[in-house]
């Protein structure tokens, strides 16, 4: 059944990639290389999700993080496509963002790997 308030407040591509835990494609996405002062917010529900000081150029094609914010994203385990990962959601409203890695730079070690559309910046 399509949740139409989910359908009504995203664009497609943020409903499936938010929703039904699609993936954009890399290099695509507008916030890939986006170097502003802010906060990234869940495209959905606007919680606050990682500081742009946390941001990295990890080469992926996609946004990447060392760290979220405390206890705004949830962790769920990812067996799909014959891989083990770990799937990254927002701890409130539970939009697909992503995967985390443990191929980070330090101090985490992680590499919060997010798909744009699945993110709200706002500056400082």
């Amino acid at each position: 059944m399509v949740d139409k308030t989910h359908r009504n407040q995203l664009s497609e591509d943020a409903y499936r990639v938010c929703r039904l835990a699609a993936t954009e494609h890399p290099f695509t996405g507008k916030y890939n290389d986006h170097w502003l002062d802010g906060v990234y917010h869940c495209a959905y529900c606007e919680q606050p999700l990682f500081d742009s000081n946390t941001k990295f150029n990890a080469g992926c094609g996609w946004p990447s993080f060392w760290l979220s914010r405390e206890g705004q994203v949830s962790y769920h385990e990812d067996n799909s496509l014959h891989m083990k990962r770990i799937e990254i959601k927002c701890a409130n409203c539970e939009s697909h963002l992503g995967h985390v890695f443990d191929d980070g730079p330090q101090p985490t070690g992680k590499r919060y790997c997010v798909n744009s559309v699945s993110l709200l910046f706002k500056n400082a």
